[in-house]
């Protein structure tokens, strides 16, 4: 047998930790380097071609500013991925390549249509040149983009630095859509810059909000040619930009224009060729930044902190409601602003107590830290049950809670021995019974006298 001394084996235990904390440190190593290639990666931005990049800095820089991680690449590039091994790469997708015909690589209307309904956020800007992949897109988003080539135009609103044909036309900020939350302040914002393409939605469809619309005289038409048949888009039918919040809350904008987001849309002066009025800079910048935040989320995000629901006088649910009991239900809830969740205010949240069909309706009374507060008796009828809150509001995510509980009959101990609607019939019973008692007593007490025989009659 043999045998090391001390020292060796010490050497050697030290040998081996430093080897194994060498393996260990390498590891970390690759995996910071992993986990931070794969936080830089959190929007794609695919571009016609890279002159897009600097014809269109500002909004770019403006992202990166607020944090934003942007790769870019052509769309038509062969190694585009949007997600690996069941798991999507980035968060936000924006796509300034109008004229691209096919996406490149694995990426596919499809493939983006998938990531939408995983909860990716993206926007489009197309132009009077708009290729067949993202038309097929603006479909599967509830969308048409006008025909090829043709352009917005108005004869009455346009900048006087258009070239002729009356297509840089000009937009006024009571064309957007009144919601601060996507738009930001309309009422702060100057005329706006707009070449492209008009967009069809269904006014019906509740998931489509329409961002911008085209004045009462535009209509889109191809501008050189002749117009023999009805425009497709006429006046306030005409979309100049659209949007899209799906069900599960992702966020979808459609623009018919990729030179609104332009730099020289941001800093060009703005004068309406019938009114000669002049401003400085157009309100293209402050929208764009505004419509940014929105569809990617920094904006109009509302969560369910938390639920609470007992019976009066309590503080923790039991394990099954009994009817006509009083029940009390709490909800809480946060909205994003600048990155962080602070307390919504709102004054008309409403909860339902439902059955199939709601038996309760009544609003949530604010208690204040975005606390709401509802107070009101369980229906008389036993059952399963939900509390359930369905909060939409425009421009605001969709809020949906449900707390399923149980509502049992009442117990044979906690019925009312004596309730006023039965005094009818407890004094028939009694009555009843007085009389049985009575008669009763008349039949076993009373006794006939027997007939008395004439005595004559029988002699």
């Amino acid at each position: 047998m043999l045998t090391f001394p001390i020292s060796y084996k010490n050497q050697k235990d030290t040998s081996t930790r430093r080897i194994m904390k060498g393996f260990f440190c390498l590891f970390f190593a690759i995996f910071v380097c992993f986990s931070q290639a794969w936080a830089t990666q959190d929007t794609l931005v695919l571009l016609d071609n890279l002159a897009i990049k600097e014809t269109h800095s500002i909004f770019f820089k403006n992202l990166q500013e607020r944090g934003y991680k942007l790769t870019y690449k052509l769309a038509d590039d062969a190694n585009l991925v949007l997600s690996k091994y069941g798991e999507y790469l980035y968060k936000n997708l924006i796509v300034f390549a109008p004229s691209v015909e096919e996406f490149g690589g694995a990426l596919s209307v499809e493939a983006i249509t998938d990531f939408i309904d995983n909860g990716g956020n993206v926007l489009v800007a197309g132009s009077t040149s708009t290729g067949n992949a993202l038309r097929e897109l603006a479909s599967e988003c509830g969308f048409e983009l006008d025909e090829e080539n043709a352009a917005v135009i108005d004869h009455l609103n346009y900048d006087v630095s258009d070239a002729g044909d009356h297509t840089k036309i000009v937009a006024e900020s009571s064309s957007l859509i009144d919601s601060q939350i996507i738009v930001g302040d309309r009422t702060k914002v100057d005329p706006l810059l707009y070449r492209g393409t008009g967009i069809l939605a269904d006014k019906e469809n509740p998931l489509i909000l329409q961002v911008l619309t085209a004045e009462s005289t535009a209509y889109s038409y191809v501008p050189d040619a002749p117009i023999k048949e009805y425009p497709h888009a006429v006046g306030k039918g005409t979309l100049l930009i659209a949007a899209l919040q799906a069900r599960n809350n992702a966020r979808v904008v459609f623009s018919g224009s990729l030179y609104f987001f332009s730099d020289e849309a941001f800093t060009s002066a703005v004068r309406k060729a019938t009114t000669l009025t002049n401003h400085k800079q157009s309100g293209n910048l402050a929208v764009s930044v505004a419509l940014s935040k929105w569809v990617f989320g920094e904006t109009g995000h509302i969560r369910v902190a938390s639920v609470e629901h007992h019976k009066e006088g309590e503080k923790k649910p039991p394990a099954a409601y009994t009817i006509m009991e009083p029940v009390v239900y709490t909800i809480a809830i946060e909205i994003l602003e600048n990155g962080k969740w602070k307390p919504f205010e709102a004054k008309d949240i409403q909860l339902e107590f439902v059955r199939i069909d709601p038996f309760v309706r009544t609003t949530l009374k604010s208690v204040g830290g975005g606390k709401y507060q509802a107070k009101f008796k369980i229906p008389d009828v036993y059952g399963v049950y939900q509390f359930k809150v369905l909060y939409e509001r425009m421009g605001l995510s969709y809020l949906y809670s449900t707390t399923q509980v149980s509502v049992r009959p009442l117990e044979h101990t906690q019925y009312e021995r004596f309730i006023p609607s039965a005094y009818p019939y407890y004094v028939s019973a009694f009555s009843m019974m007085l009389g049985v008692f009575l008669f009763s007593f008349v039949f076993l007490h009373f006794k006939e006298e027997p007939a008395k025989v004439d005595s004559k009659k029988t002699n």
